[in-house]
């Protein structure tokens, strides 16, 4: 199967020897970011440097004329990425041979929270999450797809990789995340997930909900969680907390503005794009699910993008829901973990790619080849001779 590595600019930039070795795994495409939120990176080969702390939310290239008196508009990186950081290292990999796609962080951003703290999502508390942008508010969705079409297509980039392409929520690896204390569950997740800004509480109404009445059930159906009762799993589970009438309208409220975010951006990368560029969204196929892999239908999302890439670190099971309704010529990427300290499992990356091709899926990506030690990438070296 074609196989591809993602990569940050830094991975690459002021290291002469970073293209070959990437090239030398065995893989046809690298997925370079474009567009990232803050990070702290173990670089462990770059020759001057170990550690790369991106502060914040940036994009990792000159943002355009197209921002000028916007109130919201991207962040240029700082000394982790300057310049043209995604050009210099987009160029330098596409001598090698590879193909380079942009990988481009959307519905993600503390910064743009903290600096516009009303753009964020509000839970039935009052808590806001500055590093997810609420997605059903007018701004922000156009802030969003015009970032997709911009990040997305950079100059020689043959295709694009969209992340968190709809609702984030509570789950968030956020600096020193403190919040496992209390075991949520999937149900309990969706309800501390759930939006409270003035959009959303239209939005509610607008599917025939009181929005007070419905924070006020929010909060009494977690009571007995914080007190440390079970969570049921599952949709089921947020219908039992929630009541159904009132789980269904908000679902029904938030899958029809992830749908339609989703379809603009698809659309305005490929409006920007050159004729046969490749649109791919990191997906879930549970459409209630928050986070970098944004819940989809994936009956809906295999009909407006190229395909999905699909977490399958924990098992391939994931791909069948999108296996089951893909048209002919989609593209189901696998997404394995390949650094060991993160999880990931590269001494079994043959046979986990060999169950991925039998779940359905065509095409693997390797997650990260600038982050794995060079055990791990020697193991993926391996796996891919194999594949």
């Amino acid at each position: 199967m074609r196989a591809s590595a993602f990569l940050y600019p830094w991975d690459v930039n002021g290291d002469p020897g970073a293209p070959a070795r990437i090239a030398a795994l065995g893989v046809d495409q690298v997925t370079l970011a474009a567009a990232y939120h803050s990070t702290r990176a173990l670089t462990p080969r770059h020759p001057r440097h170990r550690v790369v702390t991106a502060e914040h939310a940036a994009v990792l290239y000159p943002a355009g004329a197209r921002w000028e008196g916007r109130p919201l508009r991207p962040y240029p990186a700082g000394g982790w990425a300057p310049g043209d950081a995604y050009g210099e290292a987009a160029a330098a990999l596409a001598e090698t041979g590879l193909e380079v796609h942009t990988w481009v962080v959307l519905a993600h951003s503390s910064r743009l929270g903290a600096e516009h703290p009303d753009t964020s999502v509000v839970n039935a508390y009052g808590d806001r999450y500055p590093w997810a942008p609420c997605i059903a508010q007018p701004a922000t969705r156009a802030y969003l797809v015009e970032l997709a079409a911009e990040a997305a297509v950079r100059p020689g980039a043959r295709g694009t990789e969209l992340e968190s392409l709809g609702w984030y929520g509570l789950a968030h690896l956020h600096a020193h995340d403190k919040i496992a204390g209390v075991a949520l569950g999937d149900a309990g997740q969706y309800l501390m997930s759930l939006c409270f800004c003035p959009a959303c509480r239209d939005g509610y109404a607008a599917q025939g909900l009181d929005p007070g009445r419905l924070a006020d059930a929010v909060r009494t159906a977690l009571e007995p969680v914080w007190q440390g009762a079970p969570s049921d799993g599952g949709w089921a589970g947020v219908g039992k907390l929630l009541g159904e009438t009132r789980a269904a309208g908000t679902r029904a409220w938030r899958d029809e503005r992830a749908r339609t975010l989703q379809e603009a951006a698809v659309a305005a990368v490929r409006a920007a794009a050159p004729e046969g560029f490749q649109v791919l969204l990191h997906a879930d196929p549970v459409s209630y699910h928050c986070g970098a892999n944004a819940g989809v239908d994936p009956a809906h999302i295999l009909s407006v993008a190229d395909g999905v890439v699909v977490p399958c670190t924990g098992g391939a099971g994931p791909l069948t829901p999108f296996a089951e309704r893909a048209p002919e010529g989609a593209v189901l990427a696998a997404n394995f973990t390949v650094v060991s300290g993160m999880g990931g499992r590269p001494a079994t990356l043959a046979e986990d790619a060999a169950r991925a091709r039998a779940a359905g899926a065509t095409e693997l990506r390797l997650y990260h080849a600038g982050l794995a030690s060079d055990g791990d990438l020697a193991a993926v070296r391996e796996a891919l001779r194999a594949n």
